[in-house]
């Protein structure tokens, strides 16, 4: 992580042992998952019925040090362990959950305002399900199960074909792949348009990490982000400004401190083959680091100041992938427009810094 923005110095090494699971059910998940018929080995479909919870079908992934769960309902990432110690703020498989933890957002991503916008010449309408802020958030899958097509010991891949909804008249057919590597995980989704016109399409996905023995406060962050976005009180952005020298610039590595977000940011810095990361310095002693491919031009920043859930404030922090800016439907920031048969490809992964 940088002292200063462009000058790398290397961190040093601290055991992740001994830390506390960041979220009360999280020891849940893997016997959930490892109640899956054949896990661990290929199954393009487990029976019904077996392994299921109240996100659908669970796949427990392991390799080496890390252990993963992932959810079928909204191809959620539930778990990430390393060495034992869950690096996620998130819940049981057969709680609701709040804050959209961990759950993949299609197809669109972050707000629409007013659930409506133009595409084709057409005025659409989407469904309003942020009604305080009059807007539609985090597009049509939040609680759609997507099916299994492979299921091994380090990876699963799932599958939904998304049929035309009023307000959102387009075909899309996705596919995702979580996989655990040496240092941590991947996910790689990818999206075509099976549909016969032009499909508007944006992604993100909404993992909280956990802050760790601490608060947030605690937390060391590096964000390699030149500019970010201001909002109006619905939080649509109204403008850019440079994060130079204010609040938001973490560009060097500091503690978050007192500091408040639910924040967009991009110009991202990144290096030879177009990757960019963000770094953590959590107070158990872990470094973290979440990286994403040059398809992801956006992160929003959540400091988890306000959980529905009954548990602490500013317990974790979610910086989520984006392909677009919030509200890109209306704006056009960072819309992907898919032809007919066209399809996108994108990654994004965290891993352990040693």
């Amino acid at each position: 992580m940088s002292q200063e923005h462009g000058s790398p110095t290397r961190w040093s090494r601290r055991s992740l042992g001994g830390a506390a699971l960041a979220a009360a059910g999280a020891a849940g998940l893997t016997a959930a998952a490892g109640a899956l018929p054949g896990a661990g080995r290929a199954a393009a479909e487990p029976p019904a019925g077996a392994g299921r919870s109240m996100h659908g079908r669970v796949y427990e992934l392991r390799s080496g040090r890390h252990t993963a769960v992932v959810a079928g309902v909204a191809a959620t990432m539930l778990s990430w362990q390393v060495d034992g110690t869950e690096m996620l703020l998130t819940h049981g498989a057969d709680e609701l959950g709040e804050g959209w933890q961990g759950k993949t957002l299609l197809p669109w991503a972050n707000r629409i305002d007013g659930g409506s916008y133009e595409f084709g010449g057409e005025r659409l309408q989407v469904p309003i399900n942020e009604p305080e802020r009059d807007c539609a958030l985090h597009g049509l899958m939040g609680f759609t199960e997507w099916s299994p097509v492979e299921h091994r010991r380090d990876r699963v891949v799932l599958e939904h074909v998304l049929p035309p909804h009023y307000g959102y008249p387009f075909q899309l057919a996705f596919r995702i792949e979580f996989a655990l590597e040496r240092g941590g995980f991947r996910s790689t989704l990818s999206a075509r348009n099976i549909g016969s016109g032009d499909a508007p399409f944006a992604t993100a996905n909404h993992t909280y990490l956990a802050a760790g023995t601490g608060t947030l406060d605690d937390l060391v962050l590096e964000l390699p982000a030149d500019t970010y976005y201001e909002v109006d009180d619905r939080l649509l952005p109204t403008g850019t400004s440079p994060v130079a020298g204010g609040e938001f610039d973490f560009r060097a590595a500091r503690p978050i401190g007192s500091t408040v977000m639910d924040t967009a940011f991009t110009d991202l810095a990144r290096d030879a083959e177009g990757t960019a990361t963000v770094r953590f310095g959590r107070s158990d002693g872990s470094e973290v680091a979440l990286w994403v491919d040059r398809t992801h031009g956006y992160l929003q920043v959540y400091t988890d100041d306000s959980p529905e859930a009954d548990r602490p404030a500013r317990s974790g922090i979610t910086v989520e992938p984006m392909t677009c800016a919030p509200n890109a439907f209306v704006t056009g920031d960072g819309l992907i427009v898919l032809r007919p048969g066209q399809e996108h490809r994108g990654s994004w992964g965290y891993r352990i810094e040693e």
